[in-house]
């Protein structure tokens, strides 16, 4: 298999992990050999019910019993993708109201960008260094990382990058700007949380230009904060919101939400302009319309906090320089990128799954489903510090 799996899958990197996954459930993935893997990554984020949670795969069996594909988006009435945004706008401050729903993040960022130039009739997009909101060309054109963008340009122009906290970059957005695209919590650059009422005052200058405000929180949202999604930490909301990942327990999704005004500008002048073929597709807003259902009437989202805190208490090693990040969102600084490249690898083999962050060599992921227990915490916690005491020995 694993042959197979190189010679005829298209790979990312010269050095897949590689593990030949059986099935999964709850917190673990098994191996083809039986073995139990704890997760502590959750598909990127993107399992945050953990893995084939029981109200879920109901959801989806239910549905493709009835329905799969049957029409374009936008143009039959099916119920689960209605259903679905009607209650995520209950659950969002006004005027977001209106869901596109398509098939990842990056797409749904991809909407969101040429909604924005076509709402206010301006070009200019302002984004973060150190900034990742997928991999198409528009998400890549807005990405802050100068190393992963060269070989793949000319990307969109009038792009402008400003530093995420940075108090003083706000008065770079100017009545030029069309949208000012930001992370809630900076995912790749390692887990960076907004400080000094940051997001408050973009908001306040974006009020000020006439310019947009797109919250991408396609890894922090659906409750991995405590929040369902992270601005609500922050006095603020977005103007188009973009959201991904956990958003259907780990089947391909995503979606940009913003007011009816502004969504309808995308069905005249020109007509079609943003079309997708499965976006809303039954089953996946079936999975979407469950997971969200389940994250709000749970405890997870507040659980969230309590878990973050022990984490924090369990992981405390001289070899740990900080931990980034908010809720299940976390990341260990190491002193070194080896350090941290070590701690991955070498939990690995001892049972536990823990990630790299893109562009910050020295931090580890933990973002763990927000279903895992204390005590697989506890576990998980183990192995880590096992791990680093080992790496000095």
């Amino acid at each position: 298999m694993k042959e197979d799996f190189l010679k005829y899958q298209a790979q990312t990197t010269p050095n897949p992990l590689g593990l030949e996954v059986s099935y999964a459930k709850g917190s673990y993935i098994y191996d083809s050999q039986g073995n139990a893997h704890l997760d502590f990554v959750a598909g990127v984020s993107a399992c945050g019910l953990g893995h084939c949670h029981p109200k879920v795969v109901h959801a989806i069996q239910k549905q493709v019993e009835k329905y799969m594909h049957v029409m374009v988006y936008g143009e039959y009435i099916q119920k689960p993708a209605v259903t679905y945004t009607k209650l995520l706008a209950s659950l969002l401050p006004a005027p977001l109201e209106s869901t596109y729903m398509v098939n990842s993040g990056t797409e749904a960022m991809e909407g969101a960008l040429k909604l924005a130039r076509r709402f206010t009739g301006r070009s200019q997009i302002v984004a973060a260094h150190g900034a990742y909101h997928g991999n198409t060309m528009g998400s890549l054109s807005i990405m802050g990382y100068e190393d992963r963008k060269s070989a793949f340009r000319p990307l969109l122009s009038d792009i402008r990058f400003i530093h995420f906290n940075s108090l003083t970059d706000i008065q770079k957005i100017t009545e030029k700007t069309a949208a000012v695209v930001l992370e809630t919590i900076q995912g790749g650059a390692g887990f960076i949380v907004p400080k000094d009422d940051y997001l408050q005052k973009v908001r306040e200058r974006c009020n000020q230009t006439g310019s947009l405000f797109i919250l991408d929180e396609i890894q922090p949202g659906f409750g991995r904060t405590g929040k369902l999604f992270a601005f609500e930490h922050y006095n603020c909301s977005p103007d188009i919101l973009v959201m991904g990942k956990a958003m259907a327990s780990g089947l391909p999704v995503g979606g940009f939400t913003a007011s009816r005004e502004m969504m309808a500008t995308l069905q005249n002048n020109p007509k079609l302009g943003h079309i997708t073929t499965f976006g809303g597709n039954a089953v996946i807003a079936s999975a979407c319309l469950a997971t969200l259902r389940e994250i709000t009437d749970s405890t997870f989202m507040l659980d969230t906090l309590v878990k973050e805190k022990l984490l924090r208490k369990l992981l405390k090693h001289h070899l740990i320089q900080e931990i980034r990040g908010k809720g299940l969102l976390l990341a260990l600084i190491m002193e070194t990128g080896e350090l941290a490249n070590y701690v991955v690898l070498e939990c690995a083999k001892r049972g536990l799954i823990l990630f790299w962050l893109l562009f910050e060599p020295k931090a580890v992921r933990i973002s763990p489903p927000l279903t895992i227990t204390e005590q697989e915490i506890q576990k998980g916690c183990a192995v880590i510090l096992e791990v680093l005491t080992a790496y000095e020995q």
